[in-house]
């Protein structure tokens, strides 16, 4: 059975989608078999991954609102990883799991029958919604990007609380996996302030990794590009292929030699 991380913070800005794609591609360049579930109605994940969600067939509405099987929305895409896209309907989608049996655990549903992948990546919405508490029940572990800024903290604590209350409700294997300090900027004292916050009030929880402010990794998005394939030298993509290569020492040995 593959792995199953759901990527959350209920704060938008945080490089939560920019994280689930490009943890997702260099996760595949080691070696693992990744499917990325974008789960969350703006489909930046499905935009920075080169797919035209306007052109689609069928996406994760299906899936959720409609009965779908995970397996017939699935594309394939230019960078070694598989993508479950979203479109705008989603957000639709997230209205009718109101009156939907077992509403928390639908997409863990569609995803119990899923094989042949290593690691299952789903890039959840900014909020704590329906839809991120899905991601969050079919998960195994959870992790949450969050910027080195003073405001950003103040809602860690809120969606920790939050993985507790589904962890005891609904899902007892979720874990946290970690916490990952983003748009750092080495120059700005706040920044130092703010990641040395984080270590001091949740250091059993941070990744040593630390995603650093890069205009490159801001850009690729526009191109449908992960930040590997658009700026592979850039500081980006060294700092996720970092990431990538922590969480695969965390989660064990995968399909990579």
């Amino acid at each position: 059975m593959p792995t199953i991380l759901a990527i959350a913070n209920q704060k938008g800005g945080t490089g939560k989608t920019t994280t689930s794609v490009n943890l997702a591609v260099c996760l595949a360049e080691l070696g693992r078999s990744v499917l990325l579930v974008d789960a969350d109605p703006q489909a930046n994940a499905t935009l920075c991954l080169g797919i035209d969600y306007a052109a689609l067939e069928r996406s994760m509405y299906d899936v959720l609102a409609e009965g779908a099987t995970l397996a017939s929305v699935l594309c394939p895409t230019d960078f070694g990883v598989t993508l479950a896209p979203s479109t705008l309907a989603l957000a639709t989608a997230e209205m009718l799991l109101f009156t939907a049996l077992s509403r928390e655990h639908v997409l863990a549903e569609a995803l119990s029958g899923v094989d042949g992948y290593d690691l299952i990546l789903i890039d959840c919405p900014p909020s704590l919604g329906l839809l991120a508490i899905n991601g969050m029940v079919a998960a195994d572990y959870v992790m949450a990007p969050v910027p080195t800024e003073a405001l950003a903290l103040e809602g860690v604590g809120q969606l920790l609380q939050s993985v507790e209350v589904v962890q005891r409700k609904l899902n007892q294997r979720l874990r946290v996996l970690g916490l990952l300090a983003t748009r750092f900027d080495p120059r700005e004292r706040l920044a130092h302030e703010a990641l040395e916050r984080l270590r001091t009030d949740y250091g059993q929880h941070i990744f040593e990794t630390v995603i650093r402010k890069n205009v490159r990794l801001a850009e690729a998005p526009a191109y449908g590009r992960p930040i590997t394939a658009f700026a592979p030298n850039s500081p980006g993509a060294a700092d996720y292929r970092a990431l990538a290569k922590e969480i695969a020492a965390m989660l064990g040995p995968g399909s990579e030699g």
